[in-house]
């Protein structure tokens, strides 16, 4: 049947088992020859190809007419990206978020997965295995981090965010209580940082869903708000300039008024 549900625990158990299966194996072990430079700056491994498609084939052999897009299947074909906006059931996937960490022996990687029914983020999954970290999110009812439900946090005195492009000491006009680091690197981290009260906003330049959608879903599902700088929510299909992701709606507005700040020409 097209639309067929699959179980969040099945899914969460797929995600572990290729992983440990077509990861794991590889995290610290890789030869050259196994880590390739699709483009100058984004490397991709033999372990990201063989997790997209393991996953790839779970997802269809559930339901055949399922649209898959992967982030290692996009580069070669863009075609499901184009159709994910509309599609009545997709699976996106980022087999290895943060490959470049993955590469150089960091721990700091994910494995991400979110599901999208006509346009809808509906679930959502970042496994951290190298920090024994499930984060699952449903639309509707809430984040569990191994299976136990991440509370909603109050804002701290002084919030801690990370800017792609931007780092340490902001520029004048910006208050006291806001300091600002280095993103992860890794999507899969950054965005659970968030969730715990660990970071108050993040923003990217870049807008890939398989990045963006299972951890937005966790962010909106605490209280928090993803939307582009124009104001746009972040969903299947949806660009911008920059995005902006904020532990509550009254941060993601500081944040907006941060990133003019930090990037005025």
């Amino acid at each position: 049947m097209a639309g067929a549900v699959m179980e969040t625990a099945e899914v969460t158990e797929a995600i572990r088992r290729v992983a440990d299966a077509e990861i794991l194996p590889r995290f610290r072990a890789l030869a050259d020859h196994e880590i390739i430079e699709k483009r100058p700056g984004d490397v991709v491994t033999v372990a990201d190809r063989l997790a997209e498609r393991a996953l790839t084939e779970i997802f269809r052999a559930q339901d055949p007419d399922c649209l898959v897009v992967g982030e290692e299947g996009v580069y070669a074909d863009p075609a499901p990206l184009r159709a994910l906006p509309s599609a009545e059931l997709a699976w996106v996937i980022d087999p290895i978020d943060g490959t470049r960490n993955f590469a150089s022996g960091s721990a700091d990687f994910a494995v991400m997965v979110a599901e999208v029914r006509a346009g809808v983020t509906t679930r959502g999954w970042i496994w951290q295995p190298m920090h024994d970290r499930m984060y699952v999110a449903e639309r509707g009812a809430g984040v569990l981090l191994n299976d136990r439900p991440v509370p909603p946090r109050s804002a701290p005195d002084q919030l801690v965010g990370a800017l792609h492009g931007r780092y340490g000491r902001p520029r004048a006009g910006v208050p006291e209580r806001v300091s600002l680091v280095r993103l992860a690197g890794c999507c899969g981290v950054d965005y659970p940082h968030v969730v715990e009260g660990e970071r108050a906003f993040l923003g990217y330049w870049s807008m890939h869903p398989w990045d963006h959608l299972p951890g937005a879903l966790m962010v909106t599902e605490t209280g928090g708000v993803v939307a582009t700088t124009a104001g746009r929510p972040y969903a299947a299909g949806v660009t911008g300039r920059y995005l902006l992701a904020a532990a509550s709606p009254e941060i993601w507005g500081l944040a907006d008024d941060l990133v003019k700040v930090q990037f005025a020409r």
